[in-house]
């Protein structure tokens, strides 16, 4: 499985009232994540909204959260490509304490749906990405 790294620091702006990330926060970090990975290979999203008439949405996201993340930490992000399908690509993603890689803060599986950026309707991954993803197998 290949996977990704992504380093991330907790702003005050991401914490609750109790100093701890709030919880939806994980979520905007695994897709930075994401983000970052697919940049990576490549790929700008603005890019295969023009060039390819298609953007990637999350179909369903499961997440436990295991540990609090605190503002100030640096954490990482790693991002495992579980699975491609013709249309799909699923994630399981966990995000660490740089310190304490040992007991993730978080975990879970997200899948992503290629749709037609018009209609919305499931579409083929683009031929480029589907070569560098075996590149990377």
């Amino acid at each position: 499985m290949f996977t990704f790294e992504w380093p991330i620091r907790v702003y005050y702006e991401d914490t609750d009232s109790s100093g701890v990330v709030y919880y939806a926060n994980y979520l905007r970090f695994m897709e930075r994540a994401r983000t970052e990975w697919l940049r990576s290979l490549g790929f700008e999203q603005d890019r295969l909204v023009r060039d390819e008439g298609m953007v990637f949405v999350v179909r369903s996201a499961t997440i436990e959260f295991l540990r609090p993340a605190r503002f100030n930490d640096l954490l990482t992000v790693i991002s495992g490509l579980q699975h491609r399908g013709r249309a799909s690509l699923t994630f399981t993603q966990s995000i660490l304490r740089q310190h304490d890689a040992s007991r993730p803060c978080c975990a879970g599986e997200v899948k992503i749906a290629c749709v037609n950026a018009v209609s919305f309707r499931p579409q083929p991954l683009p031929d480029t990405l589907l070569k560098e993803l075996e590149d990377v197998d």
